[in-house]
């Protein structure tokens, strides 16, 4: 008997909700797909916040993605980085030194932090991307108050209870609020020194409201609901210095001077750019990236002349029916995922493609604390417990597996009867003497 035709190659790079909805799509297809990536792990980035603040453990928002994909027969997952293409050879280089050869090609590798030109603000103000950052985040809050607890200086006591976060979107507005409930509620009386309550939270915005992709009146009231938690917010203005002990930012216009902040705690949310592997991509097919980083897609979700190279989720610049560009949400990932992996379909069986890339704006929301939220969806706009509630159901819903979602529905559901945060761990540093135990 003659051997079988060899099946289309499908190499998607990245396993985020763009790669992963992709290679979802490829199930039981007449394909053969790999996903690479340097994590073993698919991340629910939304809740990262939840992590940095000890309401949900790592392993609640994380899921191996050999175990996500173990029934997809089609399909191989590869624990390995990605460091460049040769699409000549229509191979993707590994850090290892081999190569994985591909028929298409789906570029699915995300976004980092974005200092805007001061990298190195990095140490002193992480961002919320990964597993890291979060734990990171979250020893920097807790050991802030354990250092307050034992200071006896009220000047350096003050700067430990003080909590900068720089950006105003729902990154930034989540951070603070759950902040401000952890010390408001959850630490209140854990304490015998301090009053976790008194501790400051301000949030530090370019733009003249916070939320800004949100309809004016959401923005409003997500500000009025900030501040009602005792949230400081600082509207038009920007950070001009961040170091280990303080903050410098400065009014927009006019000739006002620099303010100083002493604190010890800086949470960076105030914008991402395109992972560095946009940049190959772009190099090796000719096509220039914009200011973030992202590379320039066609309606298809393809790149410049090549049919069989798709770029997707926070990666591509794509703009939508409003001849504005797609921001960077895991719905919109999650339905380019998917197209891109019908439009591959369709390739290899020899059908029509269904049309350009169309995508379905289901609504944003963001939440600001406990039973605080602001929604939009389809032309209709709520705010308070109604929006908090839909939050709730739409980010339950977004979690991969089943079990994830029943380990953070029942958390959830507890943290809100008892206000408690059972993660609050300090973790990231061995003691001094390297010794494990007291």
């Amino acid at each position: 008997m003659a051997d079988a035709a060899p099946k289309h190659k499908v190499v998607i790079v990245g396993g985020g909700f763009a790669g992963l909805l992709a290679a979802r799509g490829l199930n039981k297809q007449p394909v053969e797909v790999t996903l690479i990536d340097r994590r073993n792990f698919h991340l629910f980035q939304p809740l990262l916040y939840q992590v940095a603040t000890g309401a949900l453990s790592p392993a609640n928002i994380a899921a191996p993605l050999r175990s996500v994909l173990r029934k997809q027969r089609n399909t191989h997952v590869l624990l390995a980085e990605v460091m460049g293409f040769d699409l000549a050879a229509k191979t993707v280089s590994l850090k290892d030194g081999s190569t994985v050869p591909f028929d298409s090609l789906i570029v699915a590798a995300g976004s980092t932090h974005h200092y805007f030109g001061n990298d190195g603000w990095e140490q002193f103000a992480p961002g919320l991307k990964t597993i890291e950052d979060a734990t990171e985040i979250r020893r920097r809050v807790l050991t802030a108050f354990e250092k307050a607890e034992r200071s006896t200086d009220a000047a350096e006591r003050a700067r430990l209870l003080t909590f900068v976060i720089v950006g105003g979107g729902p990154t930034g507005v989540e951070m603070a609020g759950a902040i401000r409930e952890l010390a408001l509620h959850t630490m209140r009386y854990d304490f015998r020194v301090i009053d976790p309550a008194k501790c400051n939270v301000i949030i530090i915005e370019g733009q003249n409201r916070v939320l800004g992709a949100f309809h004016e009146k959401l923005s409003g009231k997500a500000l009025d609901a900030l501040r009602k938690l005792g949230i400081e917010v600082k509207l038009d203005c920007h950070v001009t210095d961040i170091q280990a002990d303080h903050v410098v930012f400065k009014a927009d216009g006019g000739k006002a001077e620099a303010t100083r902040i002493d604190t010890a705690t800086v949470v960076w949310a105030a914008g991402v750019k395109a992972n560095p592997l946009g940049k190959l991509i772009a190099v090796a097919l000719g096509v220039e990236t914009d200011r973030a980083g992202r590379v320039p897609v066609n309606p298809d979700c393809t790149v410049g002349n090549r049919p069989d190279v798709y770029v997707v989720g926070d990666l591509a610049s794509q703009k939508g029916a409003d001849g504005k560009l797609l921001p960077g949400l895991a719905p919109v990932a999650m339905q380019q995922g998917d197209f891109v992996a019908d439009a591959i379909v369709r390739r290899v069986k020899g059908t029509s493609p269904r049309g350009p890339f169309s995508y379905r704006d289901k609504g944003t929301m963001a939440t600001i604390g406990r039973g605080q939220a602001v929604a939009e969806s389809m032309g209709f706009r709520f705010s308070g417990f109604i929006a908090w509630l839909a939050w709730l159901f739409i980010h339950i819903m977004y979690v991969v597996r089943f079990e994830n979602r029943a380990l953070v529905m029942f958390q959830w559901f507890w943290n809100y009867m008892t206000r408690n945060r059972a993660a609050r761990l300090i973790t990231g540093e061995r003691p001094p003497d390297g010794r494990t135990t007291v």
